[in-house]
C-alpha cells in the first residue's frame, strides 16, 4: 500500500478546512444587537410621582445585563433625534399623555406608525396609555398596542390592586402574586371581546374604588359602578398582524413602585417580549438600592 505524499497530506488538510469554515464562521457569528429606546415625559406632577426619567434610568440599569440589547434613554418628551427611531426595534413611551401625549406631537405619530409598520415594539407606560381626548387617537393606540384610555370612558382611581393569577405569556413569567397601590387606571377601551389582546395583570377593584372619586374627573360614572364584583385589566398585550408586539401598563404614578420585584420584573419581561427577545424562564431578574431609586429623580417641588 502506497503512502499518502505530503502534497496528497496537505490537499486533504485544505479541503476539510473549506469544510469547516462554515461552521467556525456560525460559530463566531452573534445575532444582531437589538435597540429599544425608551423616551421619558417632562416633569411632571410634584415629587415621586411621574418621574418618568428616573423610571426609565432605573430600567435601563436593570436591562444592563442583557446580552445582545442595547438601551437608549431619551428625556424630555421625545427622542434627541428623529434618526434614531428608524434602527429601534421597539420604543417604550413613559409620559403624561391625553392632548400633550409626545407620539401625537407634530409628525411623531407618522414616525411611530412607520416603526410599527415594520414590526417594531410599542409599549406605553401609564398616563401615556391615554390617547388624545379629541380625534381619533383612540383607534391609533388600539392598532399600537391593543388597548386605549379614553376620558369619561376609563378611571384612574388611587387603589391597592391585588393580583394572584397570570397567563402563560412570556411576559408574566417569574411573576408571583403581589399587592401594590398605584394610579392603576381601568375601564380600558379594548377591541370588541378583546380580540387579540392578552390580559397580563388583572384585579377586582372593590366597590368603594368603583365609587371614587377618581383622580381625574373625579367621577363616579354608572357604567364603572354597573361591573361591581367584575375583574379589571391593568396590563395587556397584543401581537399585531404587522408582526409587531404592543403592550400597555397602567402603573407607575408612583416611582417608590419600582422597588418592588413583581412590578419592576413584568415591566422589564414586556420590554424584551416587544424586542423580540426570549424572555428568561424565570423572567428577569435585577436588583436595585436606594441610591438607584434616588437617581435622576426630577427638580421639582414637593
Amino acid at each position: 500500500m502506497k503512502t499518502p505524499t505530503a502534497r496528497a497530506k496537505f490537499r486533504s488538510l485544505s479541503i476539510l478546512a473549506l469544510c469547516l469554515l462554515p461552521f467556525a464562521a456560525m460559530a463566531d457569528e452573534k445575532a444582531p444587537m437589538k435597540k429599544l429606546v425608551l423616551i421619558a415625559g417632562k416633569p411632571s406632577h410634584p415629587a415621586g410621582m411621574h418621574e418618568f426619567n428616573a423610571g426609565c434610568m432605573l430600567l435601563k440599569k436593570c436591562l444592563s445585563g442583557i446580552e445582545g440589547l442595547e438601551v437608549e434613554v431619551h428625556p424630555n418628551h421625545w427622542v434627541s433625534d428623529d434618526k434614531t427611531l428608524e434602527d429601534a426595534d421597539a420604543v417604550v413611551i413613559y409620559a403624561d399623555g391625553g392632548n400633550g401625549h409626545p407620539a401625537l406631537q407634530g409628525n411623531h405619530q407618522e414616525l411611530i406608525q412607520k416603526l410599527a409598520d415594520r414590526g417594531a415594539g410599542v409599549m406605553m407606560m401609564h398616563y401615556a396609555v391615554e390617547c388624545a381626548h379629541k380625534g381619533d387617537s383612540s383607534d391609533v393606540f388600539r392598532e399600537w398596542i391593543g388597548g386605549a384610555y379614553e376620558t369619561g370612558f376609563s378611571c384612574n382611581p388611587i387603589w391597592d390592586a391585588e393580583y394572584e393569577k397570570f397567563p402563560e405569556h412570556p411576559v408574566a413569567r417569574g411573576i408571583a402574586p403581589f399587592k401594590i397601590k398605584d394610579e392603576w387606571y381601568f375601564s380600558i377601551h379594548f377591541p370588541e371581546e378583546m380580540k387579540g389582546v392578552t390580559s397580563l395583570l388583572v384585579a377586582t377593584p372593590s366597590d368603594e374604588t368603583r365609587d371614587g372619586p377618581y383622580v381625574y374627573p373625579k367621577g363616579p360614572y354608572a357604567h364603572v359602578q354597573a361591573r361591581k364584583g367584575e375583574e379589571e385589566t391593568m396590563m395587556w398585550a397584543i401581537e399585531r398582524e404587522d408582526s409587531g408586539r404592543g403592550v400597555g401598563f397602567t402603573g407607575g404614578h408612583f416611582h417608590k413602585n419600582w422597588e418592588d420585584d413583581n412590578f419592576r420584573k413584568i415591566a422589564l419581561n414586556a420590554m424584551l417580549w416587544i424586542c423580540k427577545m426570549e424572555v428568561p424562564e424565570g423572567g428577569v431578574e435585577s436588583k436595585v438600592t436606594a441610591e438607584d431609586m434616588a437617581a435622576n429623580l426630577d427638580k421639582k417641588g414637593k
